[in-house]
């Protein structure tokens, strides 16, 4: 049987655009963190595991921990993860 992605089902938003980062911010973090697991974004994680994703509760709130979808984890540190020559690579959505 063929696999069908969350947007060929119908569940949940589809993002209307699509722009690279350009700079390091946050927000660029934290999807740097959710595309090297293997989502679009942290509303896909939502969707596809059914929980929020483990922040740390300190400082800006970066996400600690994710599931992949085969069901190993990673692991992310407080600090900055994403690197000045990673930055250009992340995709950010628009809904």
């Amino acid at each position: 049987m063929a696999s069908v992605s969350v947007e060929q089902m119908g569940d949940g938003p589809k993002p209307k655009s699509m722009v690279r980062a350009k700079r390091w911010d946050d927000e660029v973090e934290n999807a740097y963190r959710f595309q090297t697991a293997g989502y679009r974004d942290e509303i896909e994680y939502k969707i596809i595991k059914k929980t929020e994703a483990e922040r740390w509760p300190v400082g800006p709130g970066y996400v600690k921990k994710l599931q992949r979808r085969d069901g190993t984890f990673y692991y992310y540190n407080r600090k900055r993860e994403c690197q000045d020559k990673e930055v250009h690579k992340i995709k950010l959505y628009q809904y």
